[in-house]
């Protein structure tokens, strides 16, 4: 039995189904976790994250000695598609006062209502949201559809769904959408001072590349160079219409 685990989800006032909602788990794979099963690698990850608590204070006997990068650094993840849900969500849900999206389309985001409704009900308290979209008739998008292989066509096309599913926001005040005709190194995600960057690599779709989650708080750090990146692309943007 995990004694750990199950004192540590006590401490921060987490049931079985709390967890598993958040981790989009079965509660029987909880129960599972608490008798002494270990998670898969992203449900650690997620778990640790949820508790505030380093992987190797719930399980000490897998998980990998951390070397300390960066202050700065949170957490890094191989792959787009390893970041857990509840990440995503935490991330916008903690804003007070900015969300930034800057990628080609984040259909992954755009195809989630319920993400969709959370940056909706975080503008209607006040906080600021920009999201850029790549410009769906640019040659930088159709370069990056020929360079993942699946054909600049079908990049526009993920553009223009995503445009769609996004367009809801448009009605809510504090949001603005902006297109863009840049080459994008990278995709941005921000909440105030914490950032998921999801770190690209020729060939290689976004959703198999590298994701840093860094959080800002020197004007020195690596988080103030996507930033100002982002503001830079956001001031040759157009705004959509």
């Amino acid at each position: 039995m995990s004694d750990t685990l199950r004192h540590a989800l006590a401490r921060a006032r987490l049931g079985t189904v709390d967890v598993a909602a958040a981790l989009e788990v079965d509660p029987k794979t909880v129960d599972r976790w608490l008798k002494g099963r270990i998670p898969y690698p992203r449900h650690r990850w997620a778990l640790a994250d949820m508790l505030q608590l380093d992987e190797g204070d719930l399980w000490p006997d897998v998980a990998q000695p951390r070397r300390t990068i960066s202050h700065e650094v949170k957490a890094v993840y191989p792959h787009r598609w390893v970041v857990p849900q509840a990440i995503w969500r935490r991330l916008f849900q903690g804003a007070s006062r900015e969300v930034d999206i800057l990628t080609y389309s984040s259909l992954f985001l755009a195809e989630d209502t319920g993400m969709i409704r959370l940056l909706a009900g975080r503008a209607e308290v006040g906080v600021k949201i920009r999201v850029l979209l790549g410009d769906p008739d640019s040659p930088e998008v159709a370069a990056r559809g020929d360079e993942e292989g699946i054909g600049a066509d079908v990049m526009a096309a993920r553009v223009r769904n995503a445009l769609m599913l996004y367009r809801p926001l448009q009605e809510v005040d504090g949001v603005e959408i902006r297109l863009h005709r840049t080459t994008l190194y990278n995709s941005i995600y921000r909440a105030d001072s914490e950032l998921l960057v999801n770190v690209h690599a020729y060939g290689t779709p976004a959703a198999q590349a590298p994701v840093l989650y860094l959080t800002a708080t020197k004007d020195e750090d690596s988080a103030v160079v996507y930033l100002t990146s982002l503001e830079r692309v956001w001031a040759t943007a157009e705004p959509l219409r």
